[in-house]
């Protein structure tokens, strides 16, 4: 959406422009449904998440101060929301020990995405993302399943760019140990 519709669109709705408000969330709510949706697991959860994600925006879009696009705000709302709840309603994950993570190799990490050919492996990896915390899936999400730039992974979830590029490597190599070891597991 271009700028001078964003901010048209913004104070229609400040103005109480309930029927511009419904457009915003047409707008966004598929991208926010499925970035909740993978964050928190359940379906039920994630269509609770976004109904709160869309009263955050609401309640909270006169003070959007438009540092950042309005679709980087709601992520940024999203993201935080779901992985507040998914906190909340914490799953138990299963640890692992921090020195097989350090023994994967960066290039083994980095394979981890050329090795996921088959409809089983990519079971997989969607199981063992399933399994990361709920930041973590949250970057995961934001960076693989949308296409985000660091640059806007960080915007959205305010870290720094070198913060998301440490964290992703590190996720990487947390799902390659689960992915390797779930697969030695089942032989």
């Amino acid at each position: 959406m271009r700028q001078q519709q964003e901010h048209d669109l913004i104070e229609r709705i400040a103005d109480g422009d309930i029927e511009a408000f419904a457009v915003l969330v047409d707008r966004y709510a598929h991208a926010v449904h499925a970035l909740v949706a993978r964050i928190v697991v359940t379906a039920e959860d994630a269509e609770e998440v976004t109904q709160d994600v869309f009263l955050k925006v609401f309640d909270h879009l006169p003070r959007f101060d438009r540092r950042s696009s309005l679709a980087t705000w709601i992520y940024r709302i999203a993201c935080n929301t779901a992985v507040s709840h998914a906190r909340r309603r914490r799953r138990p994950t299963c640890p692992i020990d921090e020195r097989r993570i350090a023994a994967v190799t960066d290039d083994e990490a980095e394979r981890l995405e050329e090795t996921v050919e088959r409809q089983q492996a990519l079971d997989s990896l969607a199981a063992a993302i399933e399994t990361l915390e709920a930041d973590e899936r949250a970057l995961v999400t934001l960076r693989y399943y949308e296409d985000r730039s660091v640059a806007e992974c960080a915007e959205i979830t305010g870290l720094t760019e070198a913060n998301v590029k440490v964290r992703l490597h590190r996720i990487r190599k947390k799902l390659f140990v689960r992915i390797t070891t779930a697969t030695y597991a089942d032989k």
